[in-house]
């Protein structure tokens, strides 16, 4: 009752004895005598994650907490930060000078009219 045959199926492998079995969490072996709140408090939309291993196995193998999708693309995004901040650095810092909007004289010249005069004949 409440067994499932899985005799000749790959999963027949993972299957554990009950009394060999050790709950896992939070890098702490979960006691059969002690309760769940013991180890999570008596939040009730706490998300609790455990894993299953065999007695004297030691703590199962941690999670990344990046997958290597998430580190490759942080990886790239930091290199491009870098190589903008490098490229900006190596610009000179007085480039804005040249551009028309820096002129100090422009718009007293505006004002008063005589942006494009020139005084040479043509």
């Amino acid at each position: 009752e409440n067994c499932e045959d899985l005799s000749g199926t790959q999963e027949s492998k993972m299957v554990l004895d009950p009394q060999k079995a050790v709950l896992w969490f939070a890098t702490k072996e979960m006691k059969r005598d002690k309760q769940l709140k013991d180890y999570i408090g008596k939040n009730e939309k706490t998300k609790v994650v455990v894993k299953l291993s065999t007695l004297g196995g030691g703590p199962p193998v941690r999670e990344p907490v990046l997958s290597e999708d998430e580190r490759k693309h942080l990886m790239l995004a930091e290199h491009r930060r870098k190589e903008e901040m490098k490229r900006l650095m190596e610009d000179s810092e007085d480039t804005y000078l040249n551009q028309d909007w820096a002129c100090n004289k422009q718009l007293a010249q505006s004002l008063q009219g005589v942006k494009n005069v020139s005084w040479k004949p043509r």
